[in-house]
């Protein structure tokens, strides 16, 4: 069974980076695609990143382009997520998730479009 563990959380101030990564555990196989989501307290969870392993293309929400960069590692098993000039309405939890089905019909950010999660990690900037 893959699992997915992600670390590089913490507290910071606005400004600041982070750089959060994934690891793939328990399968050898590179998953298709692979994408960042968070949950911000009292809000609804959303898509930040996705990547598409083989080819490299990325693809980002609209509230993270150009501070954000996705990148994912195959020969580590491990995706990451480099945060530049975090703002406090990045307070999330950040989860990583992964998937193995080749769709390129677009909805990155779609839940569903993802078969495996990890727990999270929270990331908190203050102003």
């Amino acid at each position: 069974q893959m699992q997915l563990a992600e670390s590089g959380g913490g507290s910071v101030q606005a400004g600041e980076s982070l750089r959060l990564s994934c690891v793939v555990y328990g399968y050898t196989d590179t998953p298709y695609i692979m994408g960042w989501f968070r949950q911000p307290p009292g809000k609804e969870r959303e898509g930040v990143a996705a990547i598409i392993t083989g080819s490299g293309r990325t693809y980002y929400a609209d509230s993270v382009k150009g501070r954000f960069t996705i990148s994912v590692d195959n020969a580590k098993n491990t995706m990451y997520l480099q945060m530049n000039s975090l703002k406090p309405e990045d307070t999330a939890m950040y989860v990583c998730a992964a998937d193995f089905r080749v769709d390129d019909g677009g909805a990155w950010f779609a839940g569903a479009r993802y078969h495996y999660w990890g727990q999270g990690t929270q990331v908190t900037v203050s102003s």
